[in-house]
């Protein structure tokens, strides 16, 4: 007779488990690649639209770029709170606050550039139902475009520009005081994020144009602090630390 002798199970070698905290920065960091790169063709997109929403409501034609636009917006209001939920295991480890407020902003964020969508969709609804009115009726639609594109106007300075600068300041600190990346990284989003505040304020009242050289030179400083931060957590991950995630 002979017996059978079950081996248990071998555990998984540890080669093959990546680390919770790299899973965290890669995420995080891959979010953050994936907003920044699908904000950047919108630009170019909603170019002809925003210079003239009057004339676009009126004037027959395709709306594919628009659309693609619209939804490249969602998916970078999906991404930015994407990278608030996945960083947010480490976040609070370091500060609880700061945590709950770069998540808070970047919801924020994320519905005011779904405000501006809803905006676009509206006026290309009005393109494809009315623009065949002549007359007063053409007159009065191209002046709801034109209020539409305000809006989404004003809520891409509040949400992707004054805000971004209050979830910089937010990320900006934890990753300062936790050297989970270089402090470099985190010092660029802290001067970055006071400057984008400013220029938006500045908008605000009128100071300059919401597309101007001035404008352009305070983002940019945010921008190089995003990118930056989505490379190094996608390439390098977090530095070794004391931290632990559950």
């Amino acid at each position: 007779m002979t017996t059978d002798v079950q081996t248990p199970p071998t555990a998984p070698s540890p080669a093959r488990r990546m680390d919770p905290m790299r899973k965290v920065a890669l995420a995080g960091g891959l979010l953050y690649l994936v907003t920044f790169a699908a904000s950047i063709p919108q630009l170019a997109l909603f170019a002809d639209l925003v210079a003239d929403p009057a004339g676009f409501v009126r004037t027959p034609g395709s709306n594919t770029a628009v659309l693609w636009g619209s939804w490249l917006e969602v998916i970078t209001a999906a991404s930015c709170v994407g990278t608030a939920v996945a960083l947010y295991p480490v976040t609070r480890r370091v500060s609880r606050t700061a945590a709950i407020g770069f998540v808070t902003s970047r919801v924020v964020e994320a519905a005011m550039i779904l405000v501006g969508v809803l905006c676009v969709l509206a006026v290309v609804s009005l393109r494809g139902d009315l623009a065949a009115a002549v007359g007063a009726e053409a007159d009065a639609l191209g002046v709801v475009g034109q209020a539409l594109i305000e809006v989404r106007q004003w809520s891409f300075l509040v949400g992707p520009g004054l805000i971004a600068g209050v979830n910089g300041l937010f990320l900006g600190y934890v990753m300062y005081r936790s050297r989970l990346v270089p402090r470099i990284i985190p010092i660029v989003g802290l001067v970055g994020a006071p400057l984008i505040l400013l220029s938006s304020t500045v908008t605000i009242f009128g100071g300059w144009g919401q597309v101007s050289i001035a404008g352009s030179l305070c983002a940019l400083p945010i921008a190089l602090w995003e990118f930056s931060l989505g490379v190094w957590l996608t390439v390098k991950g977090f530095r070794p630390t004391t931290l632990t995630i559950d």
